[in-house]
């Protein structure tokens, strides 16, 4: 399992929102650049990366702050966060980052994601399944679209996507522990590679998700918990490690 370190831009600043609320945010560095440096010291392979402003205000906000980003490192980068078109995606990848999350636009014009999904491949396209109470999200998580998380789920596999990021709003950067039973329902239910997102406080945490690789779970995104302290990235990754090993 992949462990995906998360830096959630706002105004060009890494913070972390509780439940998606604006006025529930921590501000954890001014130096978002330094913040990934960090991560790829400490062993990461992957970073998770938000545009915050650019999901509420739907289209990128920090397109600077993620070039920097990008550029300051060497490990692979998805970014997700307001976009919403065929030239923004390109824009993206063409910047280096390695895989673009789609969120909004799979309710709004499901028909982009077929499209892009189909013009850069599927190894490049994320579709983010944020839910609420089953429902999904979408705006920057102000509004919940009358649709079923796992009916999105459904549609996208015929789209050509093969991996989601699945977050559960209500567990979101509240360090309560991550949904294992939705989380694991989607995967079976979908087929599809799932990266979960929302809740894990402990390493115990990381392992009841790590548990989920057989069902399709392939790597979790941790944010909260790395920056209070509560989860260590080396001890993850050496977990994430060992359990590889040991399956091998």
């Amino acid at each position: 399992m992949l462990i995906f370190p998360a830096i959630d831009l706002r105004e060009g600043k890494c913070v972390r929102l509780v439940e998606g609320k604006l006025d529930r945010e921590t501000v954890y560095s001014d130096d978002p650049v330094a913040v990934a440096r960090l991560w790829e010291a400490s062993g990461a392979q992957w970073l998770h990366v938000v545009d915050l402003d650019g999901a509420f205000a739907g289209s990128p906000k920090n397109l600077d702050t993620i070039q920097e980003i990008i550029s300051a490192i060497n490990i692979s980068v998805q970014v997700g966060g307001g976009i919403r078109d065929l030239a923004t995606i390109e824009r993206l990848l063409q910047m280096g980052v390695a895989r673009v999350i789609l969120g909004t636009v799979a309710i709004q014009n499901p028909a982009l994601v077929a499209q892009a999904c189909a013009r850069f491949g599927s190894e490049r396209i994320v579709v983010g399944i944020d839910a609420r109470k089953g429902k999904v999200a979408i705006e920057g998580w102000g509004f919940t679209a009358e649709k079923d998380a796992l009916e999105l789920a459904d549609e996208i596999s015929r789209m050509g996507a093969t991996r989601v990021v699945f977050t559960d709003i209500s567990r979101d950067g509240t360090l309560k522990g991550p949904n294992l039973e939705a989380i694991k329902k989607l995967a079976q239910v979908s087929k599809l590679k799932v990266i979960a997102s929302g809740g894990v406080s402990t390493i115990e945490d990381i392992a009841a998700l790590n548990s989920l690789t057989p069902f399709g779970v392939e790597g979790v995104i941790v944010g909260k918990a790395l920056y209070a302290g509560t989860v260590s990235l080396d001890e993850a990754l050496n977990l994430a490690a060992e359990k590889r090993s040991a399956t091998c």
